[in-house]
């Protein structure tokens, strides 16, 4: 699983209502408390903050790495989506995923 670090993109597991962010929204960690929360600020396009929230690190996925300056690849965002799910989530997720690979080989491919 991805350690957040400070300025790392994260994206939101859940929706913030009293902020009206939603699930997916995109922000920057810009604090790091010691008691495990990340101070995130989310920004529109034009640069302008629409909100600083602070989170725990099961609120969110980090999705780019600021020390690498890289996007974190689909298979690690999902191991850390899976991470905080209990364990029979986890396995409903497993059975899912054994039969979408079972598909793949009767899927044409282009």
């Amino acid at each position: 699983m991805v350690k957040p670090k400070l300025f790392d993109v994260i994206e939101l597991l859940r929706n913030l209502p009293e902020t009206s962010l939603q699930a997916g929204y995109r922000g920057a960690i810009v604090d790091i408390y010691a008691d495990g929360q990340y101070e995130v600020e989310f920004s529109n396009e034009a640069g302008e903050t629409l909100a600083l929230v602070t989170l725990f690190a099961d609120q969110f996925i980090v999705v780019w790495r600021s020390a690498t300056k890289t996007w974190v690849p689909i298979a690690e965002k999902i191991e850390a989506l899976v991470a905080g799910l209990p364990e029979d989530i986890r396995e409903e997720v497993f059975d899912f995923a054994r039969f979408m690979y079972s598909r793949k080989s009767t899927v044409p491919h282009s």
